[in-house]
């Protein structure tokens, strides 16, 4: 029987791994790539925001939201059968609340994520259109600990901070991916957005940096994709330094964070990072 994981290897990838391969050509590495994404009006967009801001409040939202989390707690176990983590002795040196960073790559990849991190709240930041997804994965959008993100201005500067200020300081973890848009299955770590380490700077919360590799097993599951092996590296841990101004110290962060990325890339693979595009990496495409 498919396993969990690699559910995700069906369906027709062409398109993605097209633009993936035109996006590095030209450095774009924050391009949306996975074809037939929702779109998102202006008014939409807040009317989902007010929405979300309104229904967050209600009992019945708080246990769903109670009920989904143990049942994705479950899930995670069950999906990350057979994923390794490695380095999570390095998580105890962390106490409180934290900004997860990790490799954006499947719908999946938080699960293994939450496996590794395990013991610890952990909310997702996702894009806002995530929330008008239908079906089960639409509720787990819903009511799956996860945080919206937008382009409205007034939800960015003030509400979104709000609320990610007050889940670090209640103890949880918030997962953000600094690659911002998901490139399926691409194994190389792309160069990060500075949004997870101005949050970290300005809350003065530490950075939980986790690298996942994937190494292809000679194992087809379709006829473009073989099964993957998955490995969640447990990075060291970085703090900002509060001598620092919010923007400096948020800089520094990013770029220590890349550095272990690239550094854990380079020791999974056996060899150096670059971003010149070829079939290997696309984990287990058969091409």
């Amino acid at each position: 029987m498919i396993s969990v994981k690699d559910r995700v290897l069906r369906g027709d990838h062409r398109g993605a791994i097209s633009n993936i391969a035109q996006a590095t050509r030209t450095g774009a590495f924050t391009a949306k790539v996975q074809e037939g994404d929702p779109e998102l009006t202006t008014a939409e967009a807040l009317h989902l925001l007010q929405s979300y801001q309104t229904r967050r409040q209600s009992l019945r939202f708080k246990t769903s939201t109670f009920i989904t989390r143990k049942g994705l707690d479950m899930f995670a176990r069950i999906a990350g059968h057979g994923v390794r983590v490695e380095g999570a002795e390095k998580l105890a040196a962390v106490t409180g609340g934290a900004i997860v960073t990790s490799n954006h790559f499947s719908p999946v990849e938080n699960l293994f994520v939450r496996k590794a991190v395990r013991g610890h709240r952990l909310h997702i930041v996702s894009q806002l259109t995530n929330l008008k997804m239908g079906g089960w994965l639409g509720y787990l959008m819903n009511y799956g600990d996860t945080l919206p993100i937008s382009t409205e201005k007034e939800w960015m500067g003030r509400e979104f901070p709000a609320i990610l200020g007050g889940y670090l300081q209640r103890g949880d973890w918030v997962l953000i991916y600094p690659e911002q848009e998901m490139w399926f299955n691409y194994t190389k770590p792309r160069p990060p957005q500075r949004g997870a380490y101005y949050f970290a700077a300005k809350f003065n919360r530490p950075i939980v940096s986790i690298f996942v590799s994937m190494h292809a097993e000679q194992n087809p599951v379709t006829a473009d994709f073989d099964a993957v092996d998955y490995t969640v590296h447990v990075l060291d841990p970085l703090w900002p330094d509060p001598q620092l101004d919010v923007r400096t110290a948020s800089k520094r962060l990013q770029q220590a964070d890349y550095a272990q990325k690239k550094a854990a890339y380079e020791r999974a693979y056996g060899r150096e990072l670059s971003y010149d595009f070829s079939s290997r990496d696309i984990a287990g495409w058969r091409h």
